[in-house]
């Protein structure tokens, strides 16, 4: 019976966690540029220019040249709102 407790309250605290966090992202490429605040990855014809901090993840080896995958959250930084200038123009 405790089992079956213990069992029941771990699923539902790591579904709540899976809920609340940001949804995250992949990309796989060939490291292009790193620097202490952006890694910059070739995948396909486009390359992608993701931030990093001293939070980010990255092991000493990762130099330029290497093949990463790298694990990314989107993050807003400005939101503007567009439909209220419409309304106002209208008028």
């Amino acid at each position: 019976m405790k089992n079956v407790l213990f069992a029941t309250a771990a699923l539902l605290l790591t579904t709540t966690a899976a809920y609340a966090a940001p949804h995250t992202y992949q990309v796989t490429g060939s490291v292009l540029e790193l620097t202490d605040k952006k890694i910059v990855v070739s995948k396909g014809n486009a390359n992608w220019e993701i931030a990093r901090d001293s939070a980010s993840k990255v092991p000493a080896a990762v130099k330029v040249g290497s093949k990463v995958t790298i694990e990314y959250t989107m993050t807003a930084v400005d939101v503007t709102d567009k439909t209220s200038n419409k309304a106002t123009k209208k008028k």
